[in-house]
C-alpha cells in the first residue's frame, strides 16, 4: 500500500514539475493596446515572450494613451510595452507615488524629437538650416486657411509635445507669423506629411523617430540650441513662466509596468529590463512592418524567428528553450526560412488557420492609386481646397466673428420664437447660447457654425436637385440609390483617408466628409416628397396647360415641402454630429474640445464641450422641425377649407 502511495505522489510531482517551472508570473498579464507601430511592435515581443516562453496568460486592453497610463497606476492594466520618460505628467506623477516603474532602455541611444523640414526643402534653400532662420522663409509654409500666415503643424491636441511645442512657438517669437496647426489625431498628421512628401511640397511639422514614417521618408531636422532641463521642464507645463528656448532631449525609452507587476513576477521584470533593441533593428522592424503591412504580433513574431541570437540572452535557458520550440526554430544556429516564415504569417497560419479562401486584396492598386492622383493632380485638388476657403468658409467665418455675440444670441431668440412660437423656447435658446459663451467657447462655436452653415448650403444645393431628378427617372433611382447606401453605411474614417492626402489637413476635408455625411437622407426625403404628390393634384395642373417646370414650381415642390424641410433638419442634425470627427482631421471648432478632453481625461473640458453641443443641436432641430410642421399644419388647414367649399 505504502508503495502505490508513494508512486502515486511521485506521478504528480512529475505533472506538476513543468506547471511550476513554467509558471514564472500570475496569470493574466494585461497589456495596453499601444497604438504607434514600435510600441506595437515592442509589446509584440514583450507578449510572445511573456505567454511562450514563461506560460503565462495575456489579455490586451485597448484604449488612448493617458487612458492607459491611469489604468497602469491603478494596476487595471499591468505592462504598457513602450514609454517615453520624462514625456508624461501622469507617469510621472505615478512614479512618484511608487505605483508605476519604468524598467528597461528598449531603444540602445534612446528616441528623438525635433522639429523638421522635407530634406529637399533645405536642398532647395541652402539658408534654412535652424528655428531662427524660418521668419525669412515664412512664404514657403503659407497657410491655406490664413494665406497671411505661416503654418506649423503641431501635434494632436492632448499630447505632451502639443504644450511644448506651443510654448516654444510662442518663446521664439514664431507664433506672430506662423499658425499653431493642429492635426487632430496621429493619423491626420502622418496623412499630412505624405501627401507633401508625395507631392514635393514645403511643410513644417514636429516629428519624433522611432517610426515607420521617419523610415520612409527622408527627413530634415532644424537646429536648436542645446538641450536645457531647466528650461524643458518648464516648457512641459502649459503655466510655465520661463521665455526660454531649448533643443530637444533624448528620451529613453522603456517598458511601464505596475509595481504589484514588478512583486508578483519578479523573473519577468527581469527579463524585461534586459530586452533593447539597436535601432536599426526598430527602425528597420517598422518599415518592414507598414512595407508589408503586418501587425506588431505579426513583425515580432518574424523578429523572434530570424533573431534568436539577439533574444536568446534576454531569456533563461529554459524559457528561451520553450520560446525556441514554440516558434519552431533551433538555438543552435540552424538555418531558417524567413521567407516560409513570412508566406505563414501574411496567410494567417500563425494561428493554426489554414485559409481555403484565395489571396486577394485592393489595398495595393488603391493605395498605388491614390499616390498617383496625390502626385499628379495634387494642385488640382488644393486649388479647389482654396477655392472652397476663399469664397465659402472663410467668408462666412469673417461674418459672424464681426456680428457681436450679443446680436447673435437676440437673432437665434427670435428665430426660435418664430419656429416655435413660444415664450420660454426662446428665452431658452438665448440663455443656451449665453452658457456656452459663459464657458469660454464661444469662439469654437463660431467654428462650428461656419462649417454647418457651408456644409448645410452645399447639401442642400446638390441634395435637392437630385432628389427631384430621381423623383422623375426610375432609372436614376436604380442608379443612385446603391451609391447612397454606401455613403450612409461606410464609416467615414473609410473615405476621410483620400480626402485627407488630396485636399489637405483642416476645414476642408471635414466639409466634404460632413457633406457626404449629410447627402444621403436630404436625397431620399426629397424623392419620397415628391413621388407622393397626390396624382389628382397633378393632373389638375396638366389641364390648366402647366408646363414640367411650372408643375414641378407651383404644385411639387410646394406640397412636398414638409418631407424636404424634413431632409433639411436631417442633414442639419447629421452635419453637427460630424463636429468631433471633424476635429479629429484638424478642423476647429467645439469637437476639438471634446478631442482634447478625451485625450487628456479631462472630464470637466469634456462635459462642458459636449453640453455646448447638446444646447446647439436642440435649438437647430426643434426650429428646422417647427418650421416644416408649420408648413404641414397650414397645407391640412388649405386641404380642409377646399374640402368643406366643395
Amino acid at each position: 500500500m505504502r508503495q502505490w502511495i508513494a508512486l502515486s505522489l511521485l506521478c504528480m510531482s512529475a505533472l506538476l514539475l513543468p506547471i511550476s517551472a513554467s509558471a514564472a508570473c500570475e496569470s493574466p498579464i494585461k497589456f495596453g493596446a499601444i497604438t504607434w507601430e514600435s510600441g506595437q511592435f515592442t509589446s509584440g515581443v514583450l507578449k510572445y515572450i511573456a505567454e511562450e516562453g514563461y506560460g503565462c496568460t495575456i489579455e490586451e486592453v485597448p484604449g488612448a494613451g493617458p487612458a492607459l497610463e491611469t489604468a497602469l497606476s491603478q494596476n487595471d492594466i499591468q505592462v504598457i510595452g513602450e514609454q517615453w520618460v520624462g514625456r508624461s505628467p501622469i507617469m510621472e506623477q505615478a512614479i512618484e507615488q511608487n505605483k508605476v516603474a519604468v524598467i528597461g532602455d528598449t531603444l540602445k541611444g534612446g528616441a528623438t524629437q525635433g522639429w523638421y523640414v522635407p530634406s529637399y526643402v533645405l536642398e532647395e534653400n541652402p539658408g534654412l538650416r535652424s528655428y531662427q532662420d524660418l521668419p525669412k522663409y515664412t512664404e514657403l509654409f503659407t497657410d491655406p486657411e490664413n494665406p497671411s500666415k505661416s503654418r506649423f503643424m503641431n501635434c494632436p491636441s492632448g499630447w505632451t509635445c502639443e504644450i511644448f511645442n506651443t510654448r516654444l512657438l510662442k518663446n521664439t517669437g514664431l507664433d506672430n507669423t506662423f499658425n499653431n496647426a493642429h492635426p487632430g489625431t496621429g493619423a491626420a498628421l502622418d496623412a499630412e506629411i505624405s501627401s507633401a512628401f508625395e507631392q514635393h511640397k514645403p511643410l513644417l511639422f514636429y516629428y519624433w523617430q522611432p517610426t515607420g514614417l521617419m523610415a520612409k521618408y527622408d527627413f530634415a531636422p532644424l537646429a536648436f540650441p542645446a538641450h536645457n532641463d531647466a528650461c524643458w521642464q518648464d516648457l512641459l507645463r502649459a503655466d510655465g513662466t520661463m521665455d526660454c528656448v531649448t533643443g530637444f532631449p533624448v528620451s529613453p525609452l522603456g517598458i511601464a509596468v505596475s509595481t504589484p507587476f514588478i512583486e508578483s513576477n519578479p523573473e519577468l521584470a527581469d527579463v524585461f529590463k534586459k530586452i533593447q533593441f539597436t535601432s536599426d533593428e526598430l527602425n528597420g522592424a517598422i518599415l518592414e512592418m507598414s512595407e508589408s503591412k503586418r501587425s506588431g504580433d505579426e513583425q515580432a513574431l518574424v523578429f523572434l524567428r530570424e533573431n534568436p541570437k539577439v533574444w536568446q540572452a534576454w531569456l533563461s535557458d529554459k524559457a528561451a528553450t520553450n520560446l525556441a520550440a514554440k516558434l519552431g526554430i533551433s538555438l543552435t544556429g540552424a538555418p531558417i526560412d524567413s521567407t516560409a516564415v513570412t508566406n505563414n504569417i501574411t496567410n494567417g497560419n500563425q494561428h493554426g488557420l489554414a485559409s481555403s479562401f484565395p489571396s486577394w486584396s485592393l489595398e495595393t492598386p488603391l493605395n498605388n492609386t491614390l499616390a498617383s492622383v496625390v502626385q499628379n493632380y495634387g494642385d488640382v485638388f488644393r486649388s479647389i481646397s482654396t477655392m472652397a476657403l476663399t469664397y465659402l468658409l472663410l467668408p462666412i467665418e469673417r461674418l459672424l466673428t464681426v456680428i457681436p455675440p450679443w446680436l447673435i444670441i437676440a437673432l437665434v431668440t427670435v428665430l426660435g420664437w418664430f419656429g416655435v412660437r413660444k415664450v420660454w423656447f426662446a428665452l431658452a435658446c438665448g440663455a443656451g447660447l449665453f452658457l456656452i459663451g459663459a464657458f469660454g467657447l464661444w469662439g469654437a462655436l463660431i467654428d462650428t457654425f461656419a462649417l454647418l452653415i457651408v456644409s448645410v448650403l452645399v447639401t442642400v444645393v446638390i441634395g435637392i436637385p437630385i432628389g427631384i431628378a430621381m423623383a422623375g427617372s426610375q432609372l436614376l433611382r436604380k442608379v443612385v440609390t446603391p451609391i447612397l447606401d454606401v455613403m450612409q453605411t461606410m464609416p467615414s474614417f473609410v473615405y476621410l483617408i483620400p480626402v485627407l492626402m488630396l485636399f489637405g489637413i483642416g476645414k476642408v476635408p471635414a466639409l466634404f466628409a460632413t457633406i457626404i455625411y449629410a447627402l444621403p437622407p436630404l436625397i431620399r426625403l426629397t424623392t419620397l416628397g415628391i413621388t407622393q404628390v397626390k396624382h389628382e393634384m397633378v393632373e389638375a395642373g396638366r389641364s390648366f396647360g402647366s408646363t414640367h417646370l411650372q408643375l414641378l414650381i407651383w404644385i411639387k415642390l410646394p406640397q412636398a415641402l414638409p418631407s424636404i424641410m424634413a431632409g433639411v433638419n436631417q442633414a442639419v442634425m447629421m452635419s453637427l454630429s460630424m463636429v468631433v470627427l471633424a476635429s479629429m482631421i484638424g478642423a476647429p471648432g467645439l469637437g476639438e474640445d471634446v478631442l482634447q478632453s478625451i485625450q487628456t481625461l479631462n472630464i470637466g473640458q469634456g462635459l462642458q464641450a459636449g453640453m455646448a453641443i447638446v444646447i446647439v443641436a436642440i435649438i437647430i432641430d426643434r426650429i428646422t422641425q417647427a418650421f416644416g410642421q408649420g408648413k404641414r399644419a397650414r397645407q391640412k388647414t388649405i386641404d380642409a377649407s377646399r374640402r368643406s367649399i366643395g
